[in-house]
């Protein structure tokens, strides 16, 4: 369905049940904040290039997420806390993302932040945000610096899968009831469970698991999505340019 006033290029809508849903799932990297903590961090540490280039190829699809989380942390070894959070301070939100948190909270959706990113920086995006749940990584600090390991409920393949299952089920609802945010190769396997998968900012291969992809690099631009199915109570299926 094609509309000259629409603000998408493709907008297509079948009925389904979609008054339910009442949680919105976000990605932090590339998603909620215009950076990659991990990234930004090895910058801080010296090894930016061999970290970035692990990186690229782990949101692509080419390393196993865990291998490769694993891999980058272990480069980040000696970092001091007073270096990182220096680095992590500095990262910009996302344009819109605070202006569509903020929407969504007002029409009475709950948000989750499900990042394979960490503590340090997703504590205070997710406070700032005030987003209602935030599941993130853990680096381990020994005699104030990084000891080049991690913990976390969110380390392994498809773990985020699993914490979309808990969160959404507090809420009495399913996996399938959910609408998704995200940008990379990890957030496949919640894209195939969420009712409505947007892809936002992303890799070529999350397109073909999403319902939506949004090329614009503002959140602002998935109120519309948001709206179109409240008011449709339908699926939409779109490409919008930046």
């Amino acid at each position: 369905m094609r509309d000259s006033n629409s603000r998408f290029d493709e907008v297509s809508c079948t009925s389904n049940n979609s008054d339910r849903i009442k949680l919105v799932v976000f990605d932090m990297d590339s998603t909620l904040i215009d950076a990659e903590t991990i990234d930004e961090l090895a910058h801080a540490a010296g090894v930016g290039d061999e970290v970035a280039s692990i990186t690229e190829k782990a949101m692509r699809g080419e390393i196993d997420f865990s291998n490769a989380l694993v891999e980058r942390v272990r480069l980040l070894k000696g970092l001091t806390l007073d270096d990182a959070h220096a680095a992590l301070d500095k990262m910009p939100f996302m344009p819109g993302a605070k202006v569509l948190v903020n929407y969504l909270k007002s029409r009475g959706y709950k948000t989750a932040m499900i990042s394979g990113g960490f503590t340090i920086a997703a504590e205070r995006v997710g406070e700032t945000l005030g987003m209602d749940h935030v599941v993130s990584n853990e680096l381990l600090i020994d005699n104030g610096c990084l000891t080049g390991e991690v913990r976390g409920p969110l380390t392994g393949q498809c773990s985020k899968e699993h914490v979309l299952e808990e969160i959404s089920r507090k809420y009495g609802l399913e996996p399938e009831e959910c609408i998704v945010v995200g940008d990379g190769a990890n957030d496949i396997c919640i894209f195939k469970r969420a009712r409505y998968a947007i892809a936002f900012n992303s890799k070529p291969i999350l397109h073909e698991h999403a319902d939506i992809v949004i090329t614009e690099k503002n959140l602002e631009a998935v109120i519309p999505v948001i709206q179109l199915l409240e008011s449709e109570k339908g699926q939409v299926s779109c490409i919008r340019d930046a």
